[in-house]
């Protein structure tokens, strides 16, 4: 896997609120980076990660939520 050169070790995680508790589809972001929003399944937090633009974040999210 091609590495990002952005240091992810000092990242905090936070849960989407649209995960539940029950193992469910579980995604988490960590805030503070600039210029990116990194992306990752908290069921496998040392799998990979995802890193989406800080200025594409807001037209993603808005994809996902649909009309």
């Amino acid at each position: 896997m091609a590495s990002s050169g952005i240091d992810l070790s000092a990242a905090t995680w936070r849960k989407s609120s649209y995960s539940n508790g029950t193992g469910g589809d579980c995604v988490e972001v960590a805030d503070g980076l600039t210029g990116v929003v990194p992306v990752r399944d908290s069921k496998r937090p040392d799998g990979g990660v995802v890193m989406i633009g800080a200025a594409a974040w807001g037209p993603f999210v808005a994809s996902l939520k649909g009309p």
